[in-house]
């Protein structure tokens, strides 16, 4: 399948590009910086271009059939580029004719606050991740207006761990026990499921071990 990866040069979407290639996709990985992304495999296409810039990204969109998401920026920076960059890649899948769309937010967003420990809750997301997670809360209202066959994935703390493929995912956010953390490795692994299984379409889906 014709995957379309933006965020490819972070964590979580170079996970995304490697585990996808590994599965036999032809990936087309959006990079800001291509150098960034030091590999090869010849199912692998860089498309270059930033994500707030429309017309780079409508022109990487031709073709595609499948679209994954890990935008992600430091919570320092002031640029909205998960709500805007997102808005730019739903605008191109909806003129493009591309339908599937599966994109990262984290866990906190809508429904899943409450799935926070209280430390996040009432300290840290207030007094250092306000301002991305608000961003955070507009990307996902993008993507839930949109007519396209979205999920979306929200995820605990990332780490850098391997990928188990042992996780928990759409639990409700009473739900206990939960270690709110997961790697990237298998964050991937799930929104790579999703480009088949459709048990949340049009859903966000909480991940964490």
């Amino acid at each position: 399948m014709n995957a379309l990866i933006f965020g490819a040069t972070g964590g979580t979407g170079r996970q995304l590009v490697e585990q996808a290639l590994a599965q036999g996709h032809i990936v087309t990985a959006f990079a800001r910086n291509p150098r960034n992304l030091d590999l090869q495999h010849p199912n692998l296409h860089v498309g270059q271009g930033d994500v707030l810039d429309f017309a780079s990204v409508e022109r990487v969109m031709q073709g595609q059939e499948v679209v994954l998401s890990a935008l992600g920026a430091p919570a320092s920076q002031k640029d909205a580029v998960r709500s805007e960059g997102t808005r730019h890649i739903i605008r191109a899948m909806e003129q493009t004719g591309v339908r599937r769309f599966i994109c990262l937010t984290t866990l906190g967003i809508g429904d899943s606050q409450q799935a926070l420990p209280f430390a996040y809750k009432y300290l840290l997301v207030p007094l250092f991740l306000r301002q991305a997670f608000a961003d955070s809360e507009r990307q996902e209202e993008y993507i839930r207006q949109s007519a396209l066959e979205w999920t979306i994935a929200r995820p605990g703390t990332l780490t850098n761990g391997q990928r188990t493929g042992q996780y928990r995912h759409g639990f409700p956010a009473s739900e206990k026990g939960l270690k709110m953390k997961i790697s990237r490795a298998d964050v991937a692994d799930f929104m790579l499921r999703q480009v088949q299984d459709h048990a949340y379409l049009r859903k966000a889906a909480s991940l964490s071990y």
